[in-house]
């Protein structure tokens, strides 16, 4: 799939400094994970709850699902100015790479995996015609439209991300590193919590 529009950096969330006192009352964590169809409402319920333009943890494990609740979910994170530590703990795959790729910090292990790959049709069984007909026109819209968002959010080449959406790829952690998407974790470092709590 071509691209034609140019593609530009999302800035970044602009810090607020913050007493360190303040700072442990506002640090949170949390978990994205199962997926996104069975879990939605939980999911947005857990992005609203945090203090606005806080900084926390978020710890991905996620098979994806509803491309419009990792929509959501990403949009969430942006609207409420959160600064969320991204740490893909298991697998962050499909639409669940959206809310990921919205944090600005990201982090990985040697045994993390992403599943990119194209938007997949979903459907009722007894779709009308013309319904079938306008799902067509603007699966093909959002289909480049995230895509797009994507590339955007992780500040990375549209035609590198179209490599591995189409057929589709598992990307291993250490691979995210060496594209410079995210950051390293080692599971047996002792001091793993300062690395991410860290980061700016």
């Amino acid at each position: 799939m071509s691209h034609r529009r140019a593609i530009r950096p999302y800035p970044a969330v602009p810090a607020r400094p913050m007493a360190s006192d303040e700072r442990s009352r506002r640090d949170w964590e949390l978990a994205i994970c199962g997926d996104f169809t069975d879990r939605q409402s939980d999911l947005m319920e857990q992005l609203v709850s945090v203090p606005r333009r806080s900084r926390g943890v978020i710890y991905f494990d996620s098979c994806g699902g509803s491309a419009y609740t990792g929509l959501a979910l990403a949009s969430i994170i942006r609207l409420r100015g959160l600064d969320p530590a991204a740490v893909v703990s298991g697998e962050c795959s499909s639409a669940a790479i959206l809310p990921f790729a919205a944090c600005r910090r990201r982090f990985v292990t040697p045994h993390s995996t992403l599943l990119f790959h194209p938007l997949r049709w979903q459907s009722e069984e007894n779709v009308r015609l013309e319904e079938a007909a306008e799902w067509t026109r603007h699966f093909r819209f959002m289909e480049e439209d995230l895509d797009l968002l994507i590339a955007r959010l992780l500040d990375y080449p549209a035609e590198k991300l179209a490599a591995w959406n189409r057929p589709g790829r598992f990307v291993t952690g250490p691979e995210l590193v060496e594209a410079g998407l995210a950051r390293p974790l080692d599971l047996f470092a002792e001091d793993l919590w300062t690395q991410i709590a860290a980061t700016d």
